[in-house]
């Protein structure tokens, strides 16, 4: 009797023929990320959660702990996109994963030794803003070389299922870490995870088409870079609009922990099993999030995506303490989880599919630079209104923006109109060779 049910469960758990993950690198890129994700988890808690209950952090602490890991990103994205355009991106993606490693560890020593402050927590943050700055942006790209480009909004889906599946499972497991360790002591965790992580990447196959030039000058590289974006017109709306999403992002994450601990009175523990609903957001998007994609097309399943954040948002800027509270921040966590999926799912596929290959780390750096230039002063912007507001306030002020940013967004022809994903209009030959001047890539059918 159990013979056709179980026959079912492995006719559904079956691979297709053309799945990416009997590819052999995709898969190891896909176990690493599954495995560094689940880490990830318990930094995402354990770091802010550590500054607000061990440090009783002000928010406006808060504001600047987020600060932090976003400067390296305003400071060193330009260059670091010159210099991946001249190495070897799996080497620096897998170094970048073993510095995080060490860097996570420092905060449970500095703990046992007496030393931790929010100075340290600082420092930290700067840190893993300078590797997410460097060794991101590579990730981003290895993805390119293992995957054919017109398979990128698959891939991103299902990185983000694989990030999802640690997001289910990965709060509560870190709040009970916490709860039996402690914050510094559960950072340990990751630490150890990122080192297993690095491992499983060193396995990986790529096609890497890297070919050194003679006549490479570091400032005139950077700028052909920042022109190429600069002559996209979608590379632009984008830019603009998902740097407002961060923005959006940032003011409301810096109260996000303290509005639970110190409003709706959450522990640790209850904060980590809310952030399964995270989990089952970027589940559900993760598994449809291509599908809707491709009915909608890439640009209007954006503009969903800032929808759903807002609506999260404003939904948890208005829900009483006690156990609608409690809901109401799981409810959040799942809208945000779900919009944030489609947002970058398509994202990430359009910049990397309108870009020549020779220019990929250049582009990359400038538009991760561009969208996040608003987010530290959207951080800061947070922990003020919290402290002078209530914690309320940058939740308020974050869905609201984020609703205006849809209507606006909606109404741009350049976004809307991306019912596809589009191509280079050539593979980076001649025109790309001097890099003297770097003409546009035409936009999609219909985008203009």
């Amino acid at each position: 009797m159990l013979s056709n049910p179980l026959q079912r469960l492995r006719a559904w758990l079956r691979l297709a023929p053309d799945d990416l993950l009997r590819d052999f690198s995709y898969r190891r890129l896909f176990g690493s990320i599954l495995i560094s994700s689940f880490g990830g988890q318990v930094t995402m808690l354990a770091l802010p959660l550590t500054a607000a209950v061990l440090l009783q952090a002000t928010p406006t602490q808060m504001g600047w702990l987020t600060a932090m890991e976003i400067l390296p990103f305003v400071l060193f994205s330009l260059p670091a996109g010159v210099w991946l355009d001249r190495v070897r991106k799996l080497p620096v993606y897998v170094a970048g994963e073993t510095l995080l490693a060490f860097t996570v560890a420092s905060v449970p020593l500095a703990w046992h030794l007496g030393w931790l402050s929010m100075g340290w927590l600082y420092a930290v943050g700067f840190m893993l803003g300078t590797v997410y700055t460097t060794a991101g942006s590579a990730a981003q790209i290895v993805l390119t070389q293992v995957v054919p480009r017109e398979r990128l909004v698959e891939a991103h889906a299902k990185n983000a299922l694989a990030s999802s599946g640690a997001e289910v499972a990965g709060p509560g497991a870190a709040g009970l870490l916490i709860k039996f360790l402690g914050a510094p002591l559960a950072l340990l965790v990751d630490a150890v995870l990122l080192l297993v992580s690095a491992l499983i990447l060193r396995g990986v196959r790529v096609h890497e088409r890297r070919t050194p030039r003679p006549d490479a000058h570091f400032w005139r590289d950077l700028r052909s870079g920042v022109r190429f974006v600069a002559g996209q017109r979608l590379l632009v709306a984008l830019a603009l609009a998902v740097g407002t999403w961060q923005m959006c992002h940032h003011a409301a994450i810096v109260v996000q922990i303290l509005f639970a601990t110190r409003t709706l009175g959450l522990s640790a523990q209850a904060v980590g099993l809310c952030y399964v609903g995270l989990g089952v957001g970027t589940v559900l998007a993760s598994i449809f999030g291509h599908r809707l994609s491709a009915r909608l097309g890439p640009g209007p399943c954006l503009v969903v995506g800032f929808a759903i954040c807002s609506a999260g948002w404003l939904l948890l800027s208005l829900v009483p303490s006690g156990t609608w509270g409690v809901l109401g921040f799981g409810l959040m966590l799942t809208l945000f989880g779900t919009g944030a999926v489609l947002i970058f799912i398509n994202f990430l596929a359009l910049r990397q599919a309108v870009t020549p290959e020779p220019l990929l780390g250049r582009m990359t750096s400038t538009m991760r630079w561009l969208i996040l230039l608003p987010a530290g002063p959207g951080a800061l912007l947070g922990g003020w209104l919290g402290e002078t507001f209530g914690l309320r306030a940058p939740l308020a002020f974050a869905g609201s923006a984020c609703a205006l940013l849809v209507v606006l967004a909606w109404r741009h022809p350049v976004i809307r109109g991306v019912r596809e994903l589009p191509r280079p209009d050539d593979d980076g030959g001649d025109w790309l060779g001097a890099e003297a001047g770097v003409r546009p890539v035409p936009g999609p059918a219909g985008g203009g």
